[in-house]
């Protein structure tokens, strides 16, 4: 199996606890800091060498993304070098250089759930490479957790899968899907949202994964479970019944940003961590933090 090359990265659904602004933008277009947080990933993915980058999106999202990806915005350019202002455009140039990024949209024929636009995006890979899966509404700060997976399966190349874990607070266990280990490091099964108390551990499992294409053999159509949805975990849970699938713990700080309040903490987290205002904005928390 060839080491991955290509990245999927899913931002196929509609956002519902985003509206009424999601239904003009897609939710990996908002910001984080100058950026949206379609471009946190896709710098994750350049970081770790991927050569091939494929965004499963809405129809309404496909034109968004191909407009922020490939438009050089001409005009803008003109403007800031009559004024001066070239160096502004420099962040422009990055995204123009990013290597390959397809756009595609989830076949509506498919069932609902986290597991489709992968399915979608079947065709783009080869029988004999390995590729990384990732949810746009995952970020990781401070580390590259596809650099790590790549890496980790240079080292256990006849691994069916890895996936990324973090460890999470006992209270909060219930609001992820909770990782169960068997000898060491490897998937025993994934518990969806455990009982507080009932958790087989507090490693959580999030949108980061290196799969092989025989994950596809178990996201099919009716495949469905919980809610009658097509659940990625579950195809990784049936891997890990017949083989190696491994788990490998962040070295970065991952944080979700699913739901607008912790988009908020996600994206104050990156403020803080990474723009030079942020001695300004702690200032302003101080003063009016109660």
């Amino acid at each position: 199996m060839r080491k991955p090359t290509k990245a999927i990265i899913t931002d196929a659904g509609y956002a519902s606890r985003y509206l009424p602004i999601a239904k003009t933008v897609p939710k990996g277009m908002l910001p984080i800091g100058n950026r949206p947080i379609m471009q946190l990933v896709v710098e994750e993915c350049v970081a770790a060498d991927i050569k091939e980058i494929i965004i499963v999106a809405t129809p309404e999202g496909k034109p968004i993304y191909e407009d922020y990806f490939n438009n050089a915005v001409n005009h803008i350019r003109k403007q800031l070098r009559a004024q001066g202002k070239d160096s502004r455009y420099d962040v422009v140039r990055e995204v123009l250089d990013f290597p390959k990024i397809r756009i595609i949209v989830q076949d509506p024929a498919l069932p609902y759930g986290n597991g489709s636009p992968i399915v979608s995006a079947r065709d783009y890979i080869a029988d004999d490479e390995a590729f990384i899966a990732i949810y746009s509404d995952d970020v990781v700060f401070g580390a590259s957790d596809t650099l790590a997976l790549c890496r980790e399966f240079e080292k256990h190349p006849d691994s069916k899968a890895i996936i990324m874990g973090q460890e999470v607070s006992d209270d909060v266990v219930d609001k992820y899907g909770i990782i169960s280990l068997k000898r060491g490091d490897h998937l025993d099964n994934i518990v969806e949202k455990p009982a507080i108390g009932q958790a087989p551990s507090n490693l959580a499992s999030y949108g980061r994964y290196l799969l092989t294409p025989e994950v596809f053999d178990y996201l099919k159509p009716n495949m469905t479970s919980l809610d009658d949805e097509l659940w990625t975990v579950d195809a990784i849970t049936r891997m890990a019944a017949q083989g190696e699938v491994r788990v490998l713990k962040s070295q970065g700080q991952w944080m979700t940003t699913g739901d607008p309040k912790n988009y908020f903490l996600a994206h104050l987290q990156y403020v803080l961590q990474y723009e030079d205002y942020a001695d300004d904005v702690r200032q302003f928390i101080t003063r009016n933090g109660k």
